[in-house]
């Protein structure tokens, strides 16, 4: 059974490692087939499958059902550095091995990490049933396959460096459930419903670039298996991240057509702007909470220790002080009826930095959606919701902000709560556009067509091929 594991981490060698991916495996496999995608597990997907970090290239494309898709185990190559390069521990070697003192705090971060990547695939589960063309389809099944292999990236991770607790721990992530009252995920943005297609682009936009910028952050760990494991999942996350961030364009484009056109998009079947923009506002603020609390003693604890560094640490021109610890972030906290200044010192505001990255970053994403708007000779524009919006976690958490992020009276934000976040008749309009369409080249009439295809394969090529 292990044989048609991919690795790069000498599995064929490692015994005890195989010993306990054998009695973890036909768990996961159970898993999969219970909140998996439903409905397609035997049919026939186009779908990419990482083989190797060699110069050869990374990853092959053929058809596989789903079940048979091979999960594999990769290390990213090793790293240009020589030593540890931030933190206090500058100059040492790197970790082959967890150290004593660090060992709760690394398997935290792994679990943390680990316990999103199923609760992806078992929000998304029934996606495919509302699918508006085959290459979207194609596509879902892409991120929960490698989503899935995410799983087995971080098990790998517990079950060769942590002992029992760790194979206790890779036990526990089979045994959550997205959204479950009694069993739910750890962070509450992975226990959101995603009903429709329109949060599953968001979600992949927002949701899963705060993965991104966590991974990019482990990717700098000084444990040199967790920042090796990490970097190879880069790779694949990108793609993530674009699903996400073209399939929200094809739907804004396929509005802006319609408006050109003098079409109200609703009569039609299609999603008006303010809906889009409604939909913006609830996963991207949710995502913001994602990153921790901007004035955090883990943050800083684990920057000291070396254990997760800011986002792209190594370059020494974006983050040319790896110690941090001189220096303040400053925020802007609307308190006693007046704006106070909050200096927070820069390794317990660690956070923080790594969410301004991300924001600056979705930024790029909101400029080329509203280039898409101004090419269809419209003034209307889409924007990002403040950082202090509807926050659950952080110095901003269950204050009231606008979506502009000014102070506003509790009552008063309540009321107007239905025109930044979706209403349920928002989300039933949404749905009722939700109309499948499995016919090579063919697209719902919510959404635009892609510009290309994926694995070199024209846009209208047959991606599934249904049982």
């Amino acid at each position: 059974m292990l044989d048609a594991i991919p690795n790069n981490v000498n599995l064929d060698s490692d015994k005890r490692l195989q010993r306990a991916l054998m009695q973890w495996q036909p768990d996961f496999l159970n898993w999969w087939r219970e909140v998996g995608p439903e409905g397609f597990q035997q049919d026939r997907i186009y779908l990419r499958t990482a083989i190797g970090v060699g110069e050869g290239g990374w990853a092959h494309y053929d058809y596989v059902k789903m079940p048979d898709y091979r999960w594999g185990i990769f290390l990213g190559k090793p790293r240009k550095e020589e030593a540890i390069y931030f933190g206090d521990n500058i100059g040492g070697a790197f970790w082959d091995q967890v150290p004593g003192e660090f060992r709760k705090e690394l398997r935290r971060l792994i679990v943390t990490q680990g316990d999103t990547e199923p609760a992806s695939v078992e929000a998304q589960r029934l996606l495919g049933q509302s699918a508006p063309s085959l290459i979207d389809l194609r596509n879902l099944f892409q991120v929960n396959v490698e989503e899935a292999r995410h799983l087995w990236a971080m098990v790998y991770l517990l079950h060769s460096y942590f002992g029992a607790n760790g194979r206790e721990e890779a036990d526990e992530m089979l045994e959550r459930r997205s959204g479950h009252p009694d069993r739910p995920r750890i962070l509450q943005a992975f226990n959101k419903p995603i009903d429709d297609w329109l949060a599953f682009f968001c979600f992949t936009m927002f949701t899963d670039r705060d993965g991104k910028y966590q991974l990019a952050s482990l990717a700098e760990s000084s444990f040199d298996p967790l920042a090796r494991t990490t970097s190879f999942m880069l790779q694949e996350e990108a793609f993530h991240l674009s699903v996400g961030e073209r399939g929200v364009a094809r739907t804004i484009r396929r509005t802006a057509q319609l408006m050109e056109q003098g079409t109200p998009p609703e009569s039609v079947g299609a999603i008006p702007l303010p809906v889009i923009q409604k939909y913006i506002n609830e996963w991207c603020s949710a995502s913001y909470d994602l990153f921790g609390g901007e004035d955090s003693s883990n943050a800083a604890n684990y920057f000291a220790a070396g254990l997760k560094g800011r986002f792209k640490e190594s370059d020494g021109k974006l983050n040319p002080d790896h110690r941090a610890l001189e220096g303040a972030y400053t925020a802007k906290v609307f308190e006693d009826g007046r704006w106070q200044t909050r200096e927070i010192p820069l390794r317990r505001a660690m956070n923080a930095c790594l969410l301004d990255a991300y924001v600056e970053d979705c930024n790029r994403s909101l400029n080329r959606w509203n280039g898409i708007l101004d090419s269809h000779h419209l003034t209307e524009r889409l924007s990002l919701p403040s950082t202090r919006f509807n926050r659950r976690v952080g110095i901003f958490a269950d204050r009231p902000y606008d979506i502009a992020g000014n102070p506003m009276e509790p009552a008063a934000l309540e009321s107007k709560r239905a025109e930044w976040m979706p209403s349920q008749a928002d989300y039933e309009l949404v749905r009722a556009s939700m109309v499948p369409v499995y016919e090579p080249g063919k697209m719902a009439n919510w959404i635009a067509p892609p510009d290309k295809g994926v694995g070199g394969k024209p846009a209208d090529f047959d991606y599934v091929l249904f049982h």
